[in-house]
């Protein structure tokens, strides 16, 4: 079963934003593995908490106008 684990900041992603990358994901997986994998395939979006993750050793957060509105 291919399987796609997606972490993005909390609130950065609208719902149709997430449903899309759900779809076209799945669409990769299917043209990479076959039709066959298409209902096999899972894609989990994880939202992190804002403060919650960081680069290059600096906490980042996400600019209050920066934050998809569903």
């Amino acid at each position: 079963m291919p399987f796609a684990n997606i972490k993005v900041p909390e609130a950065a992603l609208s719902g149709a934003q997430k449903e899309e990358i759900v779809q076209r994901v799945t669409d990769m997986f299917a043209h990479y593995f076959s039709e066959a994998a298409r209902p096999h395939t899972m894609v989990l979006i994880e939202e992190v908490k804002d403060g919650g993750y960081g680069r290059a050793g600096e906490v980042f957060r996400i600019p209050e106008g920066h934050r998809a509105a569903d």
